[in-house]
């Protein structure tokens, strides 16, 4: 049986010191300075603004940010060409606070957002591009829109929560790298794309609508909670981790049907996951999961549970 142990699963940081995003606002809310992006007009081609990050913004001035390279194609050029920047004061203290960064506009051709950041806050009122939040380590990102692919690809901690869809390889591995998400959590509240958490080791994948082809390709630990199921090939080669379904879905031959089970580690999950709304079944009076064995082609120890209510 997989738990949400460290060595497995969720990172021990899910059940306690990681913050949800909401709960690191109320912190910040008083404390942090923000800075205001605002898109002027879409980008022709795709722009990589990776210095959009809160530990890219720290200590810095409105004109030493307003002055960050970013690349518009192959064309390096300044952050102001394409945003207004704003800054507003915060309460002041006796050190540097990670700033509280809003986004607003149509970002979907603007890569890289939160790229690598550990502290602070992000939030980006409309689309959010390919790359949000990869290879964070910490801090919130909130989107109020879709995102693109590889959504939080290589994270190893903090929270990202999309209010809309979110395209492919959510969690996952870059291709030719061996390992994709490391810790933290990421809530989807539409759907999603193929390969989502794609060789994840660890760390929590929350998908409220209906996901693709392959997810938890080639998983090693962490889990992912699907409230809408999945497609086809769920759980293909993986060797270790959790899959939470709580609707039927096609499994591949590869899987052995284990037993009829009432994992008592759900119960931290619903807990963990009730201020995103996320309700989680647990508790045998509302029914049983479905233990499902595999990849064994693998040959795997990784676990698919399926929901069924009591009737």
């Amino acid at each position: 049986m997989t738990t949400p142990q460290p060595s497995d699963a969720a990172p021990a940081s899910a059940f306690g010191p990681l913050p949800s995003a909401s709960e690191v606002l109320r912190e910040t809310a008083g404390e942090a300075p923000r800075v205001i992006l605002t898109l002027q007009y879409p980008p022709a081609v795709p722009l990589e603004a990776e210095v959009i990050s809160p530990d890219r913004f720290l200590g810095l001035s409105p004109a030493d940010i307003a002055a960050l390279p970013v690349f518009h194609g192959k064309r390096q050029c300044r952050l102001e060409d394409f945003f207004t920047v704003e800054v507003v004061a915060a309460a002041e203290r006796s050190g540097p606070v990670a700033p509280w960064i809003e986004v607003h506009g149509d970002a979907s051709r603007v890569k890289w957002l939160g790229r690598g950041m550990s502290q602070g806050r992000l939030s980006v009122y409309g689309a959010a591009g390919m790359h949000l939040g990869a290879y964070m380590s910490g801090g919130a990102i909130e989107v109020f829109g879709r995102a693109g692919d590889w959504v939080g690809a290589e994270m190893s901690g903090g929270t990202i929560h999309i209010h809309g869809d979110a395209g492919g390889q959510v969690g996952a591995a870059y291709r030719g790298s061996s390992v994709g998400m490391r810790g933290g959590l990421i809530v989807i509240d539409g759907s999603a794309g193929i390969e989502i958490g794609m060789r994840m080791r660890r760390g929590t994948i929350v998908i409220r609508g209906p996901v693709r082809d392959f997810a938890g390709l080639q998983m090693t630990g962490g889990t992912i909670v699907l409230l809408s199921g999945a497609e086809l090939r769920t759980g293909a080669w993986m060797a270790r981790g959790t899959i939470v379904s709580l609707v039927p879905l096609s499994l591949l031959p590869t899987f052995g049907r284990c037993c009829l089970y009432q994992p008592t580690f759900l119960s931290l999950y619903a807990r963990y996951l009730q201020p995103f709304g996320i309700h989680l079944p647990h508790g045998h009076r509302q029914g049983f999961y479905h233990r499902w064995i595999g990849d064994r082609s693998v040959p795997g120890r990784g676990e698919i549970l399926v929901w069924e209510p009591q009737p």
